[in-house]
C-alpha cells in the first residue's frame, strides 16, 4: 500500500507539471539599427518625408527594410550629406525638399556617425557621391550641353583634361580616405555590429532612350556625355566596394540590378527622376519650388534632380533587406 501511495503521488505530480501552463518566454527585443547616408539613402523626394531639411523619407531604404525586419531604426540620413561634413562632422549645408528653406535656414544636423553606440547591432552606410561633386558635374554638364546645343562631349572634354580631371581625382583620393576613417569610427563606436556598405542605383546606363532637351530625364545633357557620366557613378561604386572589403563590411550592388532602369527608360520600368518630374509615393505632400526650379521650362511638380523614385527605393531595399538579413538581422 505504500508503494501504491508512492506511484500515484509521483503520478499526480508529472500530471500537475503537464497541465500548469508555463509562463511563455519573453520576446527578444528589436535589433537595433542605425541608417547613415546621403539622399539616395534618404529616399529624397520619395513622399512623405520629414520637413527638417534632410528630405528623409517613410518609403526610404532604411524605413522599408527595418519594416521588413522588425527593426528598432534611427534613420539619420540627410541629403546633401558628405562624409566629412555630414557623417564625420556636422551638416550645415540641407537641400531638402522642402526645397525652400525657412526664414533663419535649416538648424545645423550633428555628425550621423553620432547614432552609432555599442547598443547597435547594424549599420548601412550610403553616400560618396555628394563628396566628388556629382551633383555639380551633373550641372557643369547641362550647361555645357546647352552650350554646344547637344552635340559632342564637351562635359567628358572638361573633366578628363587639365585642371578639372585633376581636381576630380582630387576629390577621389579624399573620398577613398574619409571613407576608410568613417569605417573605422563605426567599428569603434559598435565593435559587434554588422555593416552595410549600399552603392549607387544606375543613373544613366544607357542613353538610347534619352532625348536632349528633355527636363524629365538630363536635360540639356549631351548624349555624347552620358557614357561618361555612367563610368564615373560606377567609379564612386567601385571605390566603396572596396573599402567595404578593406573594412570588413558587406557591399550591396545596387546597381547590376536596376541597369535598364535609370532616367533615359520608360513608364514603370524608370526607377529614376529626372531633373524636373512628378512626385512618387503615397500621400499629396508637395515641395513649392524655386525660383530657379520655376525656370527649368518643364512639367512637374519639383526639381528632383536624379533621386530614385518609389520604384528605386523598393528596389534599394529589397537588397538592403536581403543584406541584413545576412548579417544576422533575423535572429531571435
Amino acid at each position: 500500500m505504500m508503494r501504491l501511495a508512492l506511484t500515484t503521488a509521483a503520478a499526480a505530480a508529472v500530471l500537475a507539471t503537464v497541465l500548469v501552463p508555463r509562463a511563455p518566454a519573453s520576446a527578444a527585443p528589436p535589433l537595433s539599427y542605425v541608417a547613415l547616408g546621403d539622399s539616395y539613402s534618404a529616399g529624397s523626394f520619395v513622399r512623405p518625408w520629414n520637413a527638417d531639411g534632410c528630405g528623409r523619407s517613410d518609403q526610404d531604404y532604411p524605413h522599408q527594410a527595418a519594416r521588413r525586419l522588425k527593426l528598432n531604426l534611427t534613420d539619420v540620413t540627410c541629403s546633401a550629406a558628405e562624409i566629412r561634413a555630414g557623417l564625420l562632422g556636422p551638416q550645415s549645408e540641407l537641400k531638402g525638399p522642402p526645397s525652400v528653406a525657412p526664414p533663419g535656414g535649416w538648424a545645423v544636423k550633428p555628425a550621423q556617425v553620432r547614432a552609432v553606440s555599442a547598443a547597435t547591432d547594424l549599420v548601412t552606410v550610403g553616400a560618396g557621391g555628394n563628396s566628388v561633386g556629382f551633383a555639380e558635374i551633373v550641372e557643369t554638364c547641362a550647361k555645357r550641353g546647352l552650350a554646344s546645343f547637344g552635340t559632342g562631349t564637351p562635359c567628358t572634354d572638361h573633366y578628363t583634361r587639365g585642371e578639372a580631371a585633376s581636381g576630380l581625382d582630387s576629390r577621389f583620393t579624399a573620398l577613398e580616405a574619409d571613407f576608410g576613417v568613417l569605417l573605422k569610427e563605426i567599428r569603434t563606436r559598435a565593435p559587434r555590429a554588422g555593416i552595410a556598405v549600399v552603392g549607387y542605383p544606375a543613373v544613366v546606363d544607357e542613353a538610347a532612350g534619352c532625348g536632349w532637351g528633355s527636363w524629365h530625364q538630363l536635360g540639356t545633357v549631351a548624349k555624347g556625355d552620358m557614357p561618361w557620366l555612367d563610368t564615373m557613378e560606377r567609379r564612386v561604386n567601385a571605390l566603396l566596394r572596396e573599402q567595404a572589403r578593406r573594412g570588413g563590411a558587406v557591399y550591396v550592388d545596387t546597381y547590376a540590378s536596376s541597369t535598364g532602369h535609370g532616367v533615359c527608360a520608360t513608364g514603370e520600368r524608370r526607377w529614376m527622376y529626372g531633373i524636373k518630374d512628378s512626385l512618387t509615393g503615397p500621400g499629396d505632400q508637395s515641395d513649392p519650388p524655386s525660383e530657379l526650379c520655376r525656370s527649368i521650362p518643364a512639367r512637374g511638380e519639383a526639381c528632383t534632380v536624379l533621386h530614385p523614385n518609389l520604384r528605386g527605393a523598393t528596389h534599394q531595399a529589397d537588397l538592403v533587406t536581403e543584406a541584413l538579413t545576412g548579417l544576422g538581422a533575423t535572429r531571435s
